[in-house]
C-alpha cells in the first residue's frame, strides 16, 4: 500500500498548541491481525450499511479514498480529504473535548491511529482507526454535514467547562484504555468504571462543555436522520459498530425527534444507547446547533458569563462592547443590580482586540493580573466610548489630567491619565493612568505603589468564552495526559499467529494459487483453537480456488469452534455469511 508521505495545507494553518497533540502514524505498527480486523468490520459494515445508513456513507468512502481490504494511510488520506478541504491527523487516543473541537473548527479530522483487538471487533470505548476513519472520514464528505462539523468546532471550542469536566475526560480516557487493553484485571476496570460512574452521578449543574458534548454524542457520534418510523445512521459511532448499528435499528433502542433537549440527555460510553436521536436533515443540525450557541456565553455576555468562567478555574476571554478582550484565569467579579461592574484576573492576563494581542499587553505586562470597572458613570447617559473628543474634553478625560471617575455600583478610579488605545471605530478601549487608586466602596481594588494602571472601557460584557483571545499570547504546550494507550503484548504465541495471518493476506494479496492452505489451517487448529477470524479468511480463499475438501473441513471446524465459543458465534456466522453468499464488496 502507498504510504508516500503527502502534506495538506490546512496542517499548516494550525496553531502550535493543537499541533501537540498530533502523533506520526507508522503504517509498519499495523499487524496482519490488525489488518485483518479491519476487513472484516469494513467488510460487514458496508454490506450491512449499504441498506441502513445515509446515502452519503457510501459516496463518502469512496471519496475519502478508504478502502475495505487496507487500513488507510493518513497520509493518503490527506491527499484526498484535500479535495474535499479536510485534511487528518493522528492522535493518541481521547484528546481533551476543547482541543478536538478546535480542531474541526480548522477543518482538520481528528483520527485515533490504534485499532481495536480481534476481542473487541464489535465495538470498543476508545477511539480507534475504524471509528474514525471508516466512521468520520465518508461522512464528512457530504458538504452540508461537513459545515455543520465545521461550524460545531467553531462554537465547541469556546465552551466554557467546570473543574469536573476535566476530571471526567481523564476518568473516561482511562477507563477506554484499561477495556481496551488486553489482560486488564478486573478490579481495575471495576475500579475505572467507579471512578466515571461516581463522577456522572455528582456532576451538578451541566456546564456549557458537557451541553454541548452531549449535543456531539447525539449527532457526530451517535445521530440517525430521517423519520423516527424510518431512521438511516450517520453517526461515527454507529457506523463503526458493527454490533450496535444492527441492534440501533432494532425496538429496544427508543427514537426520539432531534431538539435541544439532548443538551441535557446524558451518555455512557460503556453501554449500548438506549435512546437516539433521529434528525430530519443535516440542516437541522444546524439550527439546533446556533438554538443552543445564542444561550452560550460566547453570546450572551453578562454577569453570567462570567461566573462561569469564574467557575471554570480555566484559562478564559471576556470581550467588552469596545471590542477589548481580557483572557486570563477570572477569579472575582464585582456586580451591581445584576450587571457586572468590576472583573479580576489573577496571574498571567494578556489584553486583544478582534484576537490579536494589544501591543504591549501581554503577561508579562500583565503578569500578576488585571481588574477593571465595567459600566457606565454614574449621573451620565453618554458612555466612555460613545463620547466625541469635544465630550471627553469636558468630562477632563483627556491625557495629562487627573481624573475622578465614578462608576455605577460606587466603584472609583482616580488618576492621571497617561495615555488612551483605540479601536478601529474609534472607540477608545483602554485607559492608562499614573498615581491611580481604584476602589469600590471602602475596599481598595488598585493603588498607586502597584504601578500604572490600564482602566478597560466598555460599558458592557459581550461576550464569555474558554481559552484565550489570542492563542499566541500564552503557551499552551502544556498537553500531560495522565494516562497512555497500551499496545498489545508480544510473546512466541502471538507472534506465530500472527504469522499465519500474514501468510493467508499475502496469498490472497498475491493471488497465489499454488501454496497449499492445509499446513495453515493444521497449524491455526493445532497452536491457536481460540481464533476464529483466520478460519473465516481461509475459507473465503478455498471458495475462490474451489476445493470444496479442504472448504468442508474449515466449515466443520468453524461450527465446533461456535459449540466452544457461544460468544464469538454471531461473529463466525456473520463472516460466513459474506463469503458464502458473494455479497462481499
Amino acid at each position: 500500500m502507498n504510504a508516500t508521505i503527502e502534506t495538506n495545507p490546512l496542517l499548516d494553518r494550525l496553531p502550535k498548541h493543537l499541533k501537540q497533540f498530533i502523533k506520526p502514524q507508522d503504517y509498519s505498527d499495523y499487524t496482519p491481525i490488525n489488518q485483518a480486523v479491519w476487513r472484516y468490520v469494513m467488510r460487514k459494515n458496508v454490506d450491512y450499511l449499504s441498506k441502513v445508513a445515509h446515502k452519503s456513507y457510501l459516496d463518502g468512502l469512496k471519496k475519502t479514498g478508504i478502502e475495505v481490504d487496507n487500513i488507510p494511510s493518513m497520509y493518503g488520506m490527506n491527499r484526498i480529504l484535500t479535495d474535499i478541504g479536510w485534511a487528518a491527523v493522528a492522535v493518541d487516543g481521547f484528546i481533551p473535548p476543547n482541543a478536538f473541537m478546535e480542531f474541526q473548527a480548522y477543518n482538520v479530522l481528528v483520527i485515533a491511529s490504534d485499532i481495536r483487538q480481534l476481542e473487541h471487533i464489535e465495538y470498543t470505548p476508545a477511539p480507534d482507526i475504524i471509528h474514525e476513519g471508516a466512521g468520520h472520514a465518508p461522512i464528512i464528505a457530504n458538504p452540508e454535514y461537513a459545515e455543520y462539523l465545521r461550524r460545531f468546532g467553531e462554537i465547541g471550542c469556546k465552551a466554557i467547562s467546570s473543574d469536573k469536566d476535566y476530571q471526567m475526560y481523564e476518568a473516561i480516557r482511562l477507563l477506554s484504555i484499561v477495556k481496551e487493553a488486553e489482560d486488564t484485571p478486573q478490579a481495575t476496570i471495576d475500579a475505572a468504571e467507579k471512578a466515571v460512574e461516581d463522577l456522572q452521578n455528582n456532576m451538578g449543574e451541566l456546564s456549557e462543555m458537557a451541553q454541548i458534548r452531549n449535543l456531539h454524542w447525539w449527532t457526530v457520534e451517535y445521530g440517525l436522520i430521517g423519520t423516527v418510523e424510518n431512521p438511516k445512521i450517520y453517526g461515527a459511532g454507529l457506523l463503526s459498530s458493527i454490533g450496535e448499528s444492527a441492534y440501533c435499528m432494532t425496538d429496544k433502542v427508543k427514537k426520539i425527534p432531534y431538539d435541544l433537549s439532548a443538551a441535557n440527555q446524558n451518555f455512557d460510553i460503556t453501554k449500548l444507547q438506549p435512546q437516539l436521536y433521529v434528525t430530519p436533515s443535516f440542516s437541522h443540525l444546524s439550527l439546533v446547533l446556533e438554538e443552543f450557541a445564542n444561550k452560550m456565553a460566547l453570546r450572551t455576555g453578562g454577569l453570567s458569563g462570567i461566573e462561569k468562567l469564574i467557575e471554570s478555574n480555566a484559562l478564559g476571554t471576556i470581550e467588552l462592547s469596545t471590542g477589548l478582550q481580557v483572557s486570563g484565569v477570572f477569579t472575582k467579579v464585582i456586580s451591581h443590580e445584576g450587571k457586572p461592574i468590576y472583573i479580576q484576573t489573577t496571574g498571567k492576563t494578556a489584553l486583544a482586540s478582534r484576537e490579536k494581542e494589544l501591543v504591549g499587553h501581554g503577561k508579562l505586562t500583565h503578569a500578576e493580573g488585571f481588574g477593571s470597572p465595567i459600566g457606565k458613570l454614574k449621573g451620565i447617559n453618554l458612555a466612555i466610548e460613545d463620547m466625541s473628543p469635544k465630550d471627553l474634553t469636558a468630562y477632563n478625560i483627556t491625557e495629562g489630567n487627573t481624573v475622578k471617575l465614578e462608576f455605577e455600583g460606587d466603584i472609583t478610579v482616580e488618576g492621571e491619565i497617561i495615555t488612551g488605545s483605540r479601536n478601529l471605530q474609534g472607540e477608545i478601549i483602554l485607559i492608562r493612568m499614573n498615581n491611580c487608586t481604584v476602589t469600590h466602596g471602602e475596599t481598595i481594588l488598585f493603588q498607586p505603589e502597584w504601578g500604572v494602571y490600564d482602566m478597560a472601557v466598555g460599558k458592557k460584557l459581550v461576550s464569555a468564552f474558554s481559552g484565550p483571545a489570542d492563542v499566541n499570547s500564552f503557551d499552551l504546550i502544556t498537553h500531560l495526559p495522565s494516562s497512555t494507550t497500551i499496545k498489545a503484548k508480544h510473546s512466541a504465541e502471538r507472534d506465530d499467529l500472527e504469522s499465519l495471518y500474514h501468510t493467508i493476506r499475502s496469498i490472497r494479496e498475491t493471488k497465489d494459487l499454488e501454496t497449499s492452505l492445509a499446513p495453515v489451517l493444521s497449524k491455526l487448529k493445532a497452536a491457536h483453537a481460540n481464533d476464529w477470524l483466520l478460519s473465516i479468511e481461509i475459507a473465503e480463499l478455498l471458495i475462490d480456488r474451489n476445493e470444496p475438501q479442504l472448504l468442508e473441513e474449515v466449515l466443520i471446524y468453524l461450527e465446533n469452534l461456535k459449540q466452544r465459543r457461544p460468544e464469538v458465534a454471531h461473529l463466525i456466522s456473520g463472516g460466513l455469511d459474506l463469503i458464502l453468499t458473494k455479497e462481499n464488496v
